[in-house]
């Protein structure tokens, strides 16, 4: 192992945080993960910067032809329906190619470069096949258990998989299914459905507080799993959700996590690729904002109570009361494999998730959905750069006080 992988100017900081690198895919890194967030919230600009600093840079792959003008021309104005979802998705593959190459360039050879798939989404498969043959560095599967992971990567033994988990029985279950497989998770990330944003995992809102998703108590369970399987060095665990400092980093590894990942404040930087005022509802939200609810995909989620939200959730119940299975999407994205609205699922989301989140890839605060993690951010409500918040998180207590 060797630091080639970290910025130079890093390096420095990270000898003196106190932090220990994460060893991951052959390569020595920040121990600093960047969360995939779509839509589009997380694209190249976003993934390469952290990369090319040495940490793991994510792409979300929820539709990225967003970012490209000449895709989005191709397919706007499709009406629903079969075709208009078979052009969609072919768009976002190609959109997918671009954005792997310029995250891989932008990179400069450090870091990782990772994607973000929702086993929840009807594409999950040819994402995650195409990402693959793209030469993406390892892949990140959330909102499910991706089960069938080991299978679509069988072509591609050198990609890291990286299953995004919350309690240990599920660590323990994947586990176990991919050994099956000849493979085992190069990471996991363990996500805290209290203080994480977007989908969360939990079956219900009322699992959210749940003691299981603790930390202390979720890593310790875990490790002493790994250690009577004989695989205790064989899996990093990076710990998600409400890591906002130095010392959170430190209590994490403390309690043996590898890395971390944060989503939100890396959102909220000059080189998040959504809008500025998609960063400042972000960056100027406070907990007491925070609102969850049932999303269209079935699981809890945590959001900014922006009047879009609110206006929805005042008359969720007369539209849960009256959902019914459709015949077909009524928009012409079909993203996720079970939809509330689509499939009449009366206890789930009755809304268009895609419609909602590219409107706050937008800043459109009256239409957006808003995804946001719980706490406070590095810098409060103020907007840097990628490096800015590197050196904040490697920082010890008074010195990133003093640089506020």
């Amino acid at each position: 192992m060797s630091s080639a992988h970290i910025d130079a100017q890093l390096i420095p900081a990270l000898q003196s945080s106190g932090l220990k690198p994460l060893q991951l895919g052959g390569r020595e890194l920040l121990p600093i993960v960047q969360g995939g967030m779509g839509v589009g919230v997380s694209a190249q600009k976003l993934a390469g910067t952290v990369a090319a600093l040495g940490g793991v840079g994510t792409l979300s792959s929820v539709d990225l032809r967003r970012h490209h003008p000449d895709l989005m021309a191709r397919t706007e104005g499709l009406n629903a329906g079969e075709e208009a979802k078979r052009q969609i998705n072919q768009a976002n593959l190609e959109a997918l190619d671009r954005e792997i190459a310029g995250a891989r360039e932008r990179s400069q050879g450090r870091g990782l470069v990772a994607l973000n798939v929702m086993r929840a989404v009807s594409e999950y498969a040819s994402s995650v096949k195409r990402a693959l043959e793209a030469g993406i560095d390892a892949v990140v599967v959330g909102a499910g258990l991706p089960l069938d992971l080991p299978d679509l990567a069988q072509d591609h033994p050198k990609a890291l998989l990286i299953p995004i988990l919350s309690d240990s029985r599920g660590v323990q279950l994947i586990v176990k299914k991919w050994e099956r497989k000849k493979r085992l998770p190069d990471a996991i990330v363990i996500e805290h459905p209290r203080l994480a944003g977007g989908h969360l995992g939990a079956a219900r809102i009322s699992d959210l507080n749940d003691q299981r998703f603790n930390f202390d108590r979720v890593i310790p369970e875990c490790l002493e799993f790994f250690r009577k399987a004989g695989i205790e060095r064989e899996i990093p665990l990076i710990a998600a959700g409400g890591i906002r400092t130095h010392d959170d980093i430190q209590r994490l590894q403390g309690l043996g996590a590898a890395a971390v990942q944060l989503g939100t404040p890396f959102a909220v930087t000059q080189e998040g690729d959504a809008s500025d005022e998609f960063k400042r509802v972000l960056a100027e939200a406070r907990d007491e904002d925070m609102v969850e609810f049932t999303s269209v995909a079935g699981l809890p989620a945590r959001a900014v109570g922006t009047p879009w939200l609110k206006a929805y959730l005042k008359i969720e119940h007369k539209l849960q009361a009256v959902a019914h299975v459709k015949s077909r999407c009524t928009k012409a994205f079909d993203c996720l494999a079970q939809c509330g609205l689509r499939d009449g699922f009366k206890d789930w989301g009755q809304f268009c998730i895609d419609n909602q989140l590219a409107a706050a890839l937008r800043g459109d605060i009256k239409k957006g959905l808003f995804f946001r993690g719980a706490g406070s951010l590095p810098f409060g409500d103020q907007i840097k750069s990628v490096r800015e918040l590197m050196e904040r998180l490697l920082t010890t207590g008074p010195a990133a006080q003093a640089a506020t």
